[in-house]
């Protein structure tokens, strides 16, 4: 086929996850697509995938993203004609220990609040369903029937008949060799059979995904590692509906293929391909068998299936799947391109998130915004660290690593740290203070008392900082504790037209005077929350915005992508320019005032207003504002100087008995008082008016913001869901998000954070209650609640303000 001169929409990559957008923008958007191939269909990593298709991940999204998967792999063969080799025979995940039990007790729990069918079976059943399986060490099983597994080739070439059904034009043979640009945006596609001019490109393009974004100055952090798994000859026995089989705490997985077993692993010393540019020469290539490599899992899977010991090995796979840093896959607008998009990184479940990857990503396109919170899997959860190949490498061979290990509550990754410190670095590490890493910044989680051990003990139940926070949370409510929080994502909006821009994305009123801050949320067009930020105006023509730090390249990237055109404004990162002491607790006043000239008294200095004050020689920027509910200030200092002003606020603390406090129990004083976390309570699934936060939303004002119309065709309507918390009493109970909220005995949504009140001496969860009907307090009131936690349920009080409040006042006072 020749190359056509343009097309709207460039995809490429021929693996499943091109094919799979290109089917979907050619079906249900009508584009004109254009998919390009460097060598034949399928010929990257596809065409060696094992096809295991796996629904539950962690995220409710993503879950979904899978389980419409398995729906378009159910129903293609009909549309097109060709068979994707799809079986439903379920997936048996195996658990030999307590903890493993326990994950799975929380992992069934996790697919019931996302609407799955997930059953924990014993020993006994799981060797009735699987009898060539040695269940000696078994504690037990989960069960999932609607998993399952597909060809990975056939599941492609059926998307690519059913893309040109649509429409749309796959060219094969075809290279791209770079891109014609301007001001940020791709003009051509350059290939080695000429250029095509284009609207939209998406970077599909698997392990050479990487190299693509190079090209047009993007950055997509993923490492091809060898991945090794067996085909054997025809076990005697074995049924051709035999379920997939997990076996993490042999780092193993099993699937039947014609009779025989395919058979891999997840190795705890992974091997990585090239941390440089790969061949382009590398279709349907393997690399040579490395049986001393695979000899770990080969020890396991006999155990575990005796039969393995006399049976023929048909052939051996060894080849490179591209993996990412956290585990997750990568989709989403490149933030350093205008128009290119990236679907790449898949883990090796690129057969089980294809179809639904492909759906998404193309209405990402086409619409220009994701349409549900895909934040897990953004792109832009990436910053300039995922640049260096090599920390990138060495993150990704940890996280390969652990894709079968417990995954305790909390646990932290361990290479390439530390990356980004504190100028306090030094003297948090002095005080006890046990670190976690954000964005690659190292941050206090927690601070141990003299004679405990700094370090961090996983478990499923308690962990060793539980008393330790216990304790710095009880000080900021009764004392007073400095946060170092210089990890705060700062970013500066200059210009006569900045306070236009803003008042465009930003849901709330920061049409407020120079001194003044405002709390507000960023929506996207559906009114879902995409950012929750804090504005200040430092001068008539220049607005301070402070966010999370992991939200830094993403909330940069949705304020500069919505700037209105021809506005004169200019919007600059600034996180490194300013460190943030964050000074909490009834005696944060008296601190403070120990410590600077300016009055700082209430009348002064009110709640929600921010002013430059001296410290130690230093001017700060003070924003009176509060996560914990308590009173206090964020510092932001000059980042050279904020070893001078935390010296100094320790010295003039020792009075009231400052001290350092961690993220820990930041985060148990912000659940106390109900405050929203982005990415956890609050989504771009949705809305201020679901989250209990319609009062940070300038209906009133006439003026249009970005999400107004959505927000509108709903006002007045009663709710579908409404955000709410709920305590638990029983103290042996941890809550870590997810649990399932029953009402009457019925699943009404799970809890979107978990965690324990030191204050009240309860476990907290926050969570949407959902009815189609709509939420009234009626409704509300009248139920009696449980959750499910691990599997079982526990009895909860439904609340619906803040679970402690020191009155307002005394926090704005």
């Amino acid at each position: 086929m020749t190359l056509p001169s343009h097309a709207q929409i460039v995809v490429i990559g021929g693996g499943i996850i091109g094919c799979s957008t290109a089917y979907h923008l050619a079906r249900d958007h009508k584009a004109d697509v254009l998919l390009l191939e460097q060598g034949a269909l399928t010929s990257g990593s596809t065409w060696h995938a094992a096809g295991l298709v796996g629904q539950l991940r962690s995220s409710a999204s993503i879950t979904r993203v899978l389980k419409y998967s398995v729906e378009l792999y159910k129903g293609l063969e009909a549309e097109t004609g060709l068979a994707t080799g799809w079986k439903m025979t379920g997936c048996l995940r195996l658990a030999t220990n307590k903890d493993r039990w326990t994950e799975f007790k929380r992992l069934a729990t996790t697919a019931g609040s996302f609407g799955m069918d997930m059953h924990l079976v014993s020993p006994e059943e799981v060797k009735r369903m699987w009898p060539l399986m040695n269940v000696d060490d078994l504690v037990g099983a989960s069960w999932l029937p609607t998993d399952g597994q597909a060809s990975p080739s056939d599941i492609t070439q059926s998307l690519a008949k059913g893309a040109r059904m649509h429409g749309a034009k796959i060219v094969e043979n075809v290279r791209v060799i770079g891109f014609e640009m301007k001001d940020g945006r791709i003009l051509k596609v350059k290939t080695t059979q000429g250029d095509i001019a284009c609207e939209k490109v998406v970077n599909c393009a698997g392990q050479w995904a990487r190299q693509i974004g190079d090209m047009a100055g993007i950055n997509v952090p993923l490492q091809a590692v060898k991945h090794q798994y067996i085909i054997t000859e025809k076990i005697e026995g074995l049924s051709t509906d035999a379920p997939t089989i997990r076996d993490p705490d042999r780092r193993t997985y099993y699937k039947e293929e014609v009779g025989g077993l395919v058979m891999g692993g997840y190795e705890p010393n992974p091997q990585p391909w090239l941390t440089g540019d790969l061949p382009n020469d590398w279709a349907f290539r393997l690399f040579d068998d490395d049986f001393d490599h695979f000899e770990q899992h080969m020890v396991q899977a006999i155990e575990r299936v005796p039969a393995l010991e006399n049976v023929g090995v048909k052939q051996m796979i060894n080849g490179p799947e591209s993996f990412t840093p956290d585990g997750n896959f990568i989709l989403g607008a490149a933030p350093e391109c205008k128009n290119m998009f990236v679907g790449a990184g898949f883990n090796a479940f690129g057969i089980a998130s294809g179809g639904g990857a492909g759906w998404v990503l193309a209405q990402w396109v086409v619409d220009g915004e994701a349409p549900l919170d895909l934040w897990v899997v953004d792109i832009r959860r990436f910053a300039s660290m995922h640049r260096d190949r090599q920390w990138v490498c060495d993150r990704t061979l940890e996280a390969y690593g652990k894709h079968y290990t417990i995954a305790f509550p909390h646990e932290e990754y361990e290479s390439g740290r530390p990356r980004l410190v504190s100028p306090l670095y030094d003297r948090l590490k002095a005080s006890g203070a046990v670190f976690g890493s954000k964005l690659g910044w190292e941050r206090p989680n927690w601070f141990a008392p003299s004679g405990m051990e700094p370090r961090d003990v996983y478990s499923m139940g308690r962990q060793n900082w539980f008393d330790p926070v216990g304790l710095e949370h009880r000080h900021v409510r009764e004392a007073v504790g400095v946060f170092d929080q210089s990890s705060f994502a700062k970013y500066e909006l200059k210009g006569p037209d900045a306070l236009k821009a803003l008042d465009w994305i930003c849901a709330n009123d920061v049409s407020k005077p120079v001194g003044r801050l405002t709390y507000t949320q960023l929506l996207n067009s559906r009114g879902g929350i995409e950012a929750d930020l804090t504005v200040a105006r430092i001068e008539d023509e220049t607005f301070y915005i402070v966010t999370g730090t992991g939200f830094r390249t993403h909330d940069f990237g949705w304020i500069a992508d919505h700037i209105p055109d021809g506005l004169n404004c200019t919007l600059a990162d600034v996180t490194e320019n300013w460190g943030t002491l964050s000074l909490m607790g009834p005696k944060a006043r008296d601190v403070l005032a120990g410590v600077t000239a300016a009055d700082v008294s209430n009348a002064a200095f009110p709640f929600g207003h921010v002013r430059q004050i001296p410290i130690a020689g230093a001017t700060v920027r003070a924003l009176r504002v509060t996560y914990v509910g308590e009173l206090g200030w964020e510092l932001h200092v000059p980042i050279a100087a904020i070893g001078e002003v935390y010296d100094a606020l320790i010295a003039a603390g020792k009075a009231y008995g400052i001290r350092p406090i961690g993220y820990r129990a930041l985060e148990s004083l912000r659940l106390e008082k109900g405050y929203r976390a982005w990415s956890s309570d609050i989504t771009p699934n949705d809305t201020p008016f679901d989250a209990g936060l319609g009062w940070a939303v300038k209906l009133r004002k006439n003026t249009d913001f970005l999400g107004r119309r959505a927000l509108e065709t709903t006002a007045g309507q009663p709710l579908k869901k409404r955000l709410l918390g709920f305590t638990v009493d029983d103290p042996s109970i941890v809550l870590a998000g997810r649990e399932t909220i029953l009402r009457n005995g019925e699943t009404v949504g799970y809890l979107t954070s978990g965690g324990y009140g030191y204050t009240l001496g309860k476990n907290i969860g926050y969570g949407y209650v959902r009815n189609a009907e709509g939420i009234t307090d009626a409704y509300l009131t009248s139920g009696t609640y449980e959750l499910v936690v691990a599997a079982e349920k526990t009895p909860a009080t439904l609340h619906f303000g803040p679970l402690f409040d020191p009155a307002m006042d005394k926090i704005k006072a």
